[in-house]
Order: structure tokens, then C-alpha cells, then sequence
């Protein structure tokens, strides 16, 4: 229902309302990943990890009956 309405209140003939509604569909996704994402990335849990991470082997407690 949107996209209909958002196609017939875009002027001119089909080869026009294609071109605009490209141009619009890019200059949506250039705001939202210049502005929009960058903007609220600090406030997503991206880098909030609950889990430890495990111990690597160098630190981490010795296998039995391995040597060094």
C-alpha cells in the first residue's frame, strides 16, 4: 500500500518514476549508513560481551602427561 502510494505521487511516465524511485531508495540507504548507523552504533551492545573468553593454551591449566 505504501509503495503504491509512494509510485503514484511520483511524476512522469514509468522510465521516470523508476529513475526517482532509485534515486530515492539510494539517497535512503546513503543517510542511513552515513548518518543514522554511525550515530547509534555507541549505544548498541555491539561490544558487550557476558561470556568470558577462554584461556589460551599458553596460560590456560596443563593437559596430564603433556611435556614441556
Amino acid at each position: 500500500m505504501l509503495y503504491s502510494a509512494l509510485w503514484r505521487a511520483l511524476p512522469g511516465p514509468r522510465a521516470a518514476k523508476v529513475l526517482q524511485a532509485l534515486v530515492l531508495i539510494v539517497a535512503v540507504v546513503a543517510f542511513l549508513f552515513l548518518w543514522l548507523f554511525p550515530r547509534i552504533a555507541p549505544l548498541m551492545p555491539f561490544n558487550d560481551n557476558t561470556v568470558e573468553s577462554a584461556p589460551s593454551p599458553a596460560t590456560g591449566p596443563a593437559r596430564p602427561g603433556a611435556t614441556a
